[in-house]
């Protein structure tokens, strides 16, 4: 997969054939329309192209400075490199950019840069200034400049209908099941492992203490999940710690990992975790010891439920 961050001249692309959105989460939505870009592309002998952007044109538009995405930058990448597009223009979204209009963004992006042939676009899709045009408007204009538009109807899971916002919702509940559901894999965490206080280890429920960089990646209902890591193709399972550790008077939000039967320094390391199920909400215990006494019971939740996967 070619990956550009900016289309600087003309005819860069090759024909191709294009979707355009945000893809947060990379969901089954997305699927339906990323597996219809691709089989179109490979049987008109054109390449597959998603245009996207980067910031989220919210937090360049509204100034949401806490909008939370389902996706870092680099996750996204990373799920659409298995997917089998050609490539990926990750489009630098600044308020210039929103004021072109329509007919504009057609013009100069669509038919100029992406040399697109075809158009596959979710059937609520909006684009221009002030997100005035539909996908109406842009068959009318790929009447003119000689491109085909695709719409794909809405995914419906369960008879519910699948978007980044319904999945970002299960997440704040941390409702792992329904977000995996519509995610159509895990979701995960990715980041460093950092050094904590020792207290796991003191314990005898040493943590890996994960530290996320991109303050925009949403992080699920704090509480205790199950969750599952891959190491040189090893898959490690483990329970881990989304909260502010009342028990011993925590303040700030942290995320530690206790891996199970797994004894390896992972300090600076980069991690990605897979979370599979909450098992309950972070408690303020009496004590330590009483705390010890429910990691012991998570411990054995958890590996219940990894026993029936």
């Amino acid at each position: 997969m070619i990956i550009k961050k900016t289309l600087s001249g003309d005819s860069e692309t090759g024909f191709s054939v294009v979707t355009i959105g945000t893809f947060d989460g990379v969901h089954v939505g997305h699927r339906k329309i990323l597996n219809k870009l691709i089989s179109s592309a490979r049987a008109n002998n054109l390449k597959s192209t998603i245009f996207t952007f980067y910031p989220h044109p919210r937090m360049v538009l509204q100034q949401d400075a806490d909008i939370k995405l389902i996706n870092t930058l680099d996750e996204k990448i990373a799920i659409l490199e298995k997917s089998g597009l050609d490539q990926l223009i990750i489009y630098p979204f600044t308020k210039e950019f929103s004021r072109l209009t329509a007919l504009e963004f057609v013009k100069d992006i669509i038919v100029r840069k992406l040399k697109a042939k075809k158009v596959i676009i979710g059937y609520d899709h909006r684009f221009g200034r002030n997100r005035t045009a539909t996908i109406e408007d842009l068959a009318r204009f790929g009447e003119t400049y000689d491109f085909e538009v695709e719409e794909i109807g809405v995914e419906e899971v369960n008879e519910v209908s699948v978007s980044s916002t319904k999945i970002r919702k299960a997440l704040n509940e941390g409702d792992m099941e329904t977000a995996n559901l519509y995610l159509g894999y895990e979701f995960m965490l990715t980041g460093e492992i950092v050094r904590g206080k020792g207290l796991g280890r003191q314990l005898n429920f040493p943590t890996a203490n994960l530290q996320i960089a991109e303050k925009y990646k949403l992080i699920p209902k704090n509480g205790v999940y199950v969750v599952k890591s891959d190491f040189r193709g090893q898959t490690v399972y483990g329970m881990m710690n989304i909260g502010l550790n009342p028990t011993v008077n925590g303040t700030t939000q942290s995320i530690e990992i206790h891996f199970f039967d797994f004894d390896r320094d992972l300090y600076g390391q980069k991690i990605q975790v897979d979370m599979l199920k909450r098992l309950r909400d972070e408690v303020r215990f009496e004590s330590v010891e009483a705390l010890t006494v429910q990691l012991e019971k998570d411990r054995k939740n958890a590996l219940s439920y990894i026993g029936e996967l």
